[in-house]
């Protein structure tokens, strides 16, 4: 059986149907720890986490829930007036995370959602929404971001509004459920290059797909909006390369990307009816690990990679 079958990666990708209905499910039990619709929000991350924080941001602006923020943590203007701050943070212990909620204690409401409840970020947080159920041993996230952002997007929704053409969340699980299961293009997964794709909340998706192909099989990738795709980042798109779209394409992306040699690949190819742009995620996440096998590597054990990133102290 490969690596591909039996890695906990894999595992894990492939448990996120269960781990989004758990939480779509617990969304109305802490609407209290989560931000109230007219609230000024800021959310923060790092890595993967941020890029979710990048999608919710979207989302809840779009919806016309307030006005939304997205940030790494360690760039968090701190000047700048919120209603809250929600902090991701799988691990609960990411230095620049807890940094920044020690700091604004006191000063402003915050919330964290986290993966551990055996971690600092308990007592750095005013309010923790724990998922525990989504936690991982894998070093590279997968189930955990993508169930914090369903948790978040089922709060959104049982307020009443998400932005045009969104699909409710339970179709969104449906999908999940196929996207598990699709076939990966062997063009696609034998490609030498990839360029991930999104507009609005989607974009956020981009550059975790991006990430998640760099982290796990050492793949180059970059992440654009799309509309940006055709200022610059089109030139490095040619034969054996692939455009991967989260979302519907621009008008002429399609005949762009096939006059240059590109090969696009967009779930509405990949699925009947196509997919949900996040469980469109899981089929990138499952290409990673495909792509990280058939590289020799380990899916479980990337390069460089540990966790949580725990800094050590500053010299003065």
């Amino acid at each position: 059986m490969s690596t591909l079958d039996t890695s906990r990666t894999s595992l894990e990708i492939n448990s996120q149907p269960e781990t989004w209905e758990r939480a779509a499910r617990s969304a109305g039990s802490r609407a209290d720890a989560l931000p109230r619709r007219g609230e000024r929000v800021a959310v923060v991350g790092c890595g993967t986490s941020w890029f979710m924080a990048h999608a919710y941001a979207q989302l809840r602006e779009s919806g016309g829930h307030g006005e939304t923020d997205a940030f790494a943590a360690s760039e968090f203007p701190g000047g700048r007036a919120y209603d809250r701050i929600v902090a991701i943070t799988r691990s609960g212990t990411t230095t620049e995370v807890l940094d920044l909620l020690r700091k604004v204690k006191g000063t402003v409401a915050t919330t964290a959602v986290t993966a551990d409840p055996a971690t600092p970020v308990m007592t750095a947080a005013d309010q923790v929404v724990v998922l525990d159920y989504a936690d991982e041993e894998s070093v590279v996230q997968t189930r955990f971001a993508t169930t914090a952002l369903v948790l978040l997007r089922a709060h959104l929704e049982a307020e009443g509004a998400l932005p045009s053409g969104v699909r409710p969340l339970a179709q969104a699980v449906q999908d999940a459920r196929r996207a598990v299961g699709v076939a990966l293009d062997p063009d696609v997964s034998g490609a030498e290059q990839f360029t991930f794709l999104g507009t609005g909340w989607t974009y956020g998706l981009a550059l975790e797909a991006g990430l998640k192909m760099r982290e796990a099989a050492g793949a180059w990738t970059e992440a654009y909006p799309a509309l940006e795709y055709r200022h610059g980042p089109i030139s490095i798109t040619g034969p054996g390369r692939v455009v991967w779209l989260f979302g519907p394409a621009p008008q002429g992306l399609a005949e762009d990307i096939a006059r240059v040699g590109g090969l696009l690949r967009s779930a509405s190819a990949e699925a009947p009816g196509g997919l949900d742009p996040l469980a469109d995620l899981i089929v990138a996440q499952r290409l990673a690990v495909q792509v990280a096998e058939a590289r020799g590597y380990d899916p479980d054990r990337p390069r460089n990679l540990t966790r949580s990133v725990i800094l050590g102290s500053t010299p003065a």
